[in-house]
């Protein structure tokens, strides 16, 4: 009967293991490898090229990050991993092409009494390597600069789009002010999106497509945070301009403590009349439209301004704002200040795009600044506070040489001289983003 027993066991065992081994072999392998390869890389032809665009340095970090000596937080992070899954670690897992991939350093690590490599080719070997075996994703990007020159990082799924301005900061010497943004370009719609601070940028850029001609710029955005700098012009927008200009430090102190500070948000009061463009047509028809914390409300024909009146247009959860180029003559727009609500996902022409035009450009500056109010909330001002205190102490970490550098850099912030910043939208694009329209004025 023992043999009996043990020999039901062992059975029990291959049967056990069987499974297993099926289980890993499901799915065709090519396309696994494909699908594991695109998701190391955005804006690169392939991987290798990625690895050999990084500096020296960039490249130590990424062999150091991919070594044997991984932080106990991150492998705390990823509850869930059972015993026998980290059996088979060594077998990198498949994922989804726009879902953002775990990868944590493979437990079986180099022997230390391996080599170092020494050639920067042995480098990249070994980091390709290292990389098929990886579970935390990583993508190598390219940042490009108002000068036309452009940085070459490596960012995690842990990093934050403040986190990534950080390293550029480093590596451009600039100023560290919190206006600084990444900026998303999308030439098939002729759009730009500047990135949250809070945002995961490895997240963001998942949405991008293989081949997508998207890019990303470094630059500066005095809009990003003129809800904090100017809240008046958001939350008190009826009164005249020329009243708005004369509150003091105190008065905009309290309005942002009343709108931001307190259990719940409030969103700016704002409606009026907005073109909004007809599904797949170039018609433009205006309504009359009504900014509420989930989302955008439109007034129906024959009905009142009053809330139980009102039909919904577009909730917030599922969408992002973007600032558009040379809509005017792309879909004959009243004018060329508008703005999109779509997908992040969607990357080309669309029916479920939503496309808004405005009278002018204050306008439009009120509404898209609204939005993110009213989408982000209290994180906002989170960033806000987070992005000035790094800020102050970047700079006073500076030595006299460093600060004169940094003023040396100043062209970066100001990519279009003539361009004003002091609206935001609309304003001319990076260089070898979009054309601009044959009778554009340098607003």
């Amino acid at each position: 009967m023992d043999d009996i027993d043990a020999m039901f066991s062992n059975l029990l065992g291959e049967i056990d293991h069987l499974s297993q081994s099926l289980t890993q072999a499901d799915g065709d392998p090519g396309e696994d490898a494909a699908s594991r390869e695109n998701s190391f890389s955005i804006g690169f032809t392939d991987l290798n090229e990625s690895l050999n665009e990084l500096e020296d340095h960039d490249l130590d970090a990424l062999m150091a990050d991919l070594g044997p000596k991984i932080p106990q937080q991150e492998s705390s992070s990823h509850e869930g991993i059972s015993s026998r899954d980290n059996a088979q670690a060594s077998t990198p897992p498949t994922s989804p092409k726009f879902t953002p991939t775990n990868f944590l350093t493979s437990p079986t690590a180099q022997p230390s009494s391996q080599e170092e490599p020494q050639t920067k080719a042995e480098k990249i070997k070994l980091a390709l390597q290292k990389l098929k075996e990886a579970k935390v994703r990583k993508l190598i990007i390219k940042v490009l600069m108002s000068d036309k020159s452009s940085k070459t990082l490596m960012v995690d799924e842990r990093q934050t789009v403040r986190e990534v301005l950080d390293t550029v900061f480093e590596k451009t010497h600039c100023d560290c002010s919190f206006d600084w943004s990444l900026c998303e370009t999308n030439p098939e719609l002729q759009i730009e999106r500047s990135f949250e601070d809070h945002e995961c940028l490895v997240e963001l850029l998942s949405a991008w497509t293989r081949h997508s001609e998207n890019k990303i710029y470094f630059v500066l955005r005095p809009q990003k945070y003129v809800m904090f700098t100017e809240p008046q012009l958001f939350y008190m927008w009826k009164k005249p301009k020329a009243s708005l200009s004369g509150i003091n430090s105190q008065a905009k102190e309290l309005l942002i403590k009343e709108s931001f500070g307190g259990s719940t948000q409030i969103v700016p009061d704002l409606e009026g009349t907005l073109y909004l463009k007809e599904d797949g047509k170039k018609v433009w028809k205006p309504r009359y439209f009504v900014l509420r914390a989930s989302g955008i409300y439109y007034v129906p024909k024959g009905k009142t301004k009053s809330s139980t009146d009102l039909a919904c247009f577009v909730r917030f959860e599922k969408v992002n704002i973007y600032t558009t180029s040379n809509y005017r003559q792309m879909y004959r727009a009243p004018t060329n200040f508008c703005f999109i609500l779509k997908h992040p996902c969607i990357q080309m022409e669309s029916p479920y795009i939503k496309f808004l035009c405005c009278d002018d450009e204050h306008t439009l500056s009120l509404w898209v600044t609204s939005i993110r109010i009213a989408k982000y909330g209290t994180v906002l001002y989170k960033n806000y506070q987070a992005a000035v205190k790094r800020a102050s102490t970047l700079q006073g970490f500076q030595s006299p040489a460093h600060k004169d550098r940094s003023n040396g850099h100043t062209s970066l912030g100001n990519p279009h001289p003539g361009s004003s910043y002091v609206e935001g939208y609309p304003h001319k694009p990076p260089p070898d983003f979009l054309p601009p329209p044959p009778q554009a004025k340098h607003l």
